[in-house]
């Protein structure tokens, strides 16, 4: 058994899941459209710059979350999915996930969005196991607004998948060959610590990156 990890956001699927649930919610009048959509912004060109603080961003994501009841947040994500997500799920990235699971690979979606945001698009490509930021809930599984633990993003995305797979009573040695699919340079550290790092669908900092280290560069779908 081979391992196979996959990034979401403009890996699998051509956008950021967690850009546009912001963007859903400013469109539906959920929250201040202006106010919302300029700070949503600004925190996605930081990402894009690799400047991100990821704390700083999920406390703003989870908040936002938190102003809502559990119930009045799942009926928007089914509309979100159906609107939003449901079109962007490319043939290319779900043949690519299914050749790792009918090859009996142990395949999982490890994201820096929330699981809130991202639980029923991992459903959706077929993939049960999913690492992600993981919001605090109440006991009647209401979002508080807090994050549990540390962010899913750069070193944390290693630090997620060594506890992962520690809690299988594996790791990532267990593995012939381990793969990690993704788009951007946050991610450098896990695609470092995979036997077989793939720069899928690159922005230019990875694309340099992984031809400088003869990384192979996969293209599921156009800009």
């Amino acid at each position: 058994m081979n391992l196979a990890l996959f990034d979401l956001d403009n890996t699998l699927i051509p956008l950021d899941s967690d850009y546009e649930w912001g963007q859903f919610l400013a469109r539906i009048g959920a929250v201040d459209a202006e106010s919302f959509a300029r700070r949503n912004a600004d925190f996605y060109a930081q990402y894009e710059a690799g400047t991100l603080d990821p704390v700083e961003y999920l406390e703003f994501a989870l908040g936002t979350l938190a102003q809502f009841t559990r119930k009045q947040l799942d009926e928007w994500h089914r509309q979100f999915m159906e609107e939003v997500i449901a079109p962007a799920i490319l043939p290319a990235a779900l043949d690519l996930v299914k050749r790792h699971q009918d090859a009996d690979d142990l395949v999982a979606i490890i994201t820096a969005t929330n699981r809130f945001v991202t639980e029923p698009i991992a459903a959706a490509f077929g993939v049960r196991n999913l690492i992600a930021a993981e919001p605090d809930v109440t006991d009647k599984g209401e979002i508080t607004g807090r994050l549990r633990g540390i962010p899913t993003s750069g070193p944390g995305k290693v630090a997620h998948t060594n506890e992962w797979l520690a809690a299988q009573g594996k790791s990532l040695d267990t593995f012939d060959r381990s793969y990690f699919y993704s788009d951007s340079q946050n991610d450098i550290p896990l695609l470092s610590a995979v036997t077989n790092p793939v720069a899928t669908n690159p922005n230019a900092l990875l694309k340099a990156h992984a031809q400088a280290k003869g990384w192979p560069i996969l293209t599921l779908f156009d800009d």
